[in-house]
């Protein structure tokens, strides 16, 4: 985690410098291609630098989501949660009877599977059923963990649409005050400028809010899944440990055995 808020602040400072870069730096040589560019980075300015420092704090949240959303993707996947070598050598180790080389490799592997194995495991000596139930809190739990883990993206875009409308609240209020200072409506540039910050932060706001709201669906429905399966695998491979339930013959004598 503190590795992507390093990574997000790098690329923050470096908006920052990009975006304070001078926009007539261009050589008066270049005839219709300068008077492009200029264009270009007035244009730019106006996007994102006249949203004043909102626009860029959301431009720095749409760096960490996208950050998180990365991070996410790699760590929240079938081969990490629930990899097929694990739960085929944990299944092995118990066929074989290893129980605690079971228990050990287990320990060692950080998979979800693996955890759950484990919690299992260490519980067998109490029987069947303590093995089950500690299997579902553990499942439980590693659930519970990913699920705050991805709620960083979840309150990136709650908030994203506040700070957005922070900014246009603030815009038009700096728009009725130069108003009121003025006595008159202000010029065409100054009401420009004013609603320019309402609209650009309003925009940022949305265009963060919105891919992060879809990031963390997506997400919590791969958990989901992936903790479905991880259950399903994990309660096949503990099968072993149930214990065997034989039909109960009626006695010879009983009233099912004769004819009528």
């Amino acid at each position: 985690m503190l590795r992507i808020i390093g990574f997000a602040c790098l690329l923050i400072v470096i908006l920052f410098m990009v975006t304070g870069l001078p926009a007539g730096a261009q050589s008066p040589t270049q005839g219709d291609r300068t008077s492009t560019a200029i264009h270009e980075i007035k244009y730019f300015d106006f996007f994102i630098a006249k949203g004043g420092p909102i626009a860029f704090v959301l431009i720095g949240l749409s760096i960490v989501t996208v950050a998180l959303a990365i991070e996410h993707a790699v760590s929240i996947r079938r081969a990490t949660m629930v990899p097929l070598h694990a739960a085929e050598m944990t299944k092995a180790l118990i066929e074989k009877k290893e129980y605690l080389e079971a228990i050990q490799y287990t320990s060692d592997e950080p998979s979800m599977i693996g955890y759950v194995l484990n919690a299992g495991l260490v519980e067998a000596s109490r029987g069947y059923h303590a093995m089950e139930r500690a299997l579902e809190e553990s499942l439980d739990e590693r659930a519970a963990r990913l699920y705050r883990k991805i709620e960083y993206v979840h309150i990136i875009g709650n908030v994203s649409p506040m700070i957005g409308l922070l900014g246009t609240v603030t815009g038009m209020i700096f728009l009725f005050a130069d108003i009121h200072a003025a006595d008159a409506f202000p010029g065409a540039r100054v009401v420009a400028d004013r609603i320019a910050v309402a609209l650009i932060t309003t925009f940022w706001g949305l265009a963060v809010a919105i891919p992060a709201l879809s990031i963390y669906a997506v997400f919590r429905n791969r958990i989901d899944v992936l903790t479905a399966e991880c259950a399903v695998a994990a309660e096949h491979i503990l099968a072993i440990f149930k214990p065997s339930t034989t039909a109960v013959r009626p006695p010879a004598g009983s009233s099912e055995g004769r004819g009528s």
